[in-house]
């Protein structure tokens, strides 16, 4: 398992020893789900899970918060790679917190959205790195989805206090979600161009799963919103990410 916090888990809870508050790898990440699937039906010999959250695609070919380089865990004989991995290239995280303090909608979109064209550059050549360091690996890359709704809140429903007046507009939502469109998009792209081994699968893929889960909506939320900064919880790098929940239907999308 390579790649970022949507990787590792962050805002999953239930993490592993020495990886809270630096990698926050949880065990309820969808690769660590994924991987208990496959162990009960027999065809899983060995697992490492080696994300880290904060992770850019160059993060993983060098140590990484005192950690060893991501890629150094993968074997000749790796069979399997699940792998997150884009937002940190284009510091989308800087880009909601842009939409949550101030306004995002213009300038900061289109800074963002002239990104993605690298970032896709990026990916391409970490896949071929991947495929020569582990040249009969499956590689799945699993994209990211939307974080917030599309629209003005439903009425009479309770919802996280990210969704409160004023903190992100239905404008700012409608741009957010053009970055997000098109931040899987391009992951797409990067895999339908290089390693014809590998695979790319998104939320975009599973609508009857994901509709009307992402923060904002009437749904359950798949994502931590403000309540990742109460007492006690994991803080700014949880917000926006996937909860225990979000996760589990992450791990559905992985079909290996």
């Amino acid at each position: 398992m390579l790649g970022d916090s949507y990787a590792s888990g962050t805002g999953a809870g239930a993490y592993q020893d020495g990886t809270a508050g630096n990698c926050w790898r949880s065990n309820n990440s969808y690769g660590e789900q994924v991987a208990a699937r496959l162990r009960a039906q027999g065809r899983l010999a060995s697992f490492t899970n080696v994300s880290c959250s904060g992770a850019a695609t160059a993060d993983l070919s060098r140590p990484f918060k005192d950690r060893p380089a991501q890629l150094d865990a993968l074997r000749k004989d790796t069979s399997l790679v699940l792998l997150s991995i884009g937002t940190n290239d284009i510091d989308y995280a800087a880009y909601g917190g842009t939409c949550i303090q101030a306004d995002c909608t213009g300038a900061p979109t289109e800074a963002i959205l002239a990104r993605l064209p690298q970032m896709g550059r990026n990916v391409t050549a970490l896949l071929g790195e991947i495929s020569k360091r582990s040249p009969y690996a499956r590689i799945v890359l699993v994209g990211y989805g939307r974080q917030v709704s599309t629209s003005d809140n439903p009425p009479g429903a309770t919802l996280d206090p990210v969704c409160g007046d004023g903190i992100l507009t239905t404008a700012e939502r409608r741009e957010g979600n053009k970055v997000a469109d098109a931040l899987d998009a391009t992951l797409r792209s990067a895999v339908r161009s290089s390693y014809p081994r590998a695979i790319f699968t998104s939320p975009f893929d599973r609508p009857e799963t994901f509709a009307g889960h992402a923060l904002c909506e009437a749904g359950t939320p798949f994502l931590r919103g403000f309540d990742a900064l109460a007492p006690g919880q994991e803080g700014p790098e949880a917000v926006f990410h996937p909860n225990q929940q979000g996760q589990a239907a992450l791990a559905t999308l992985v079909r290996v």
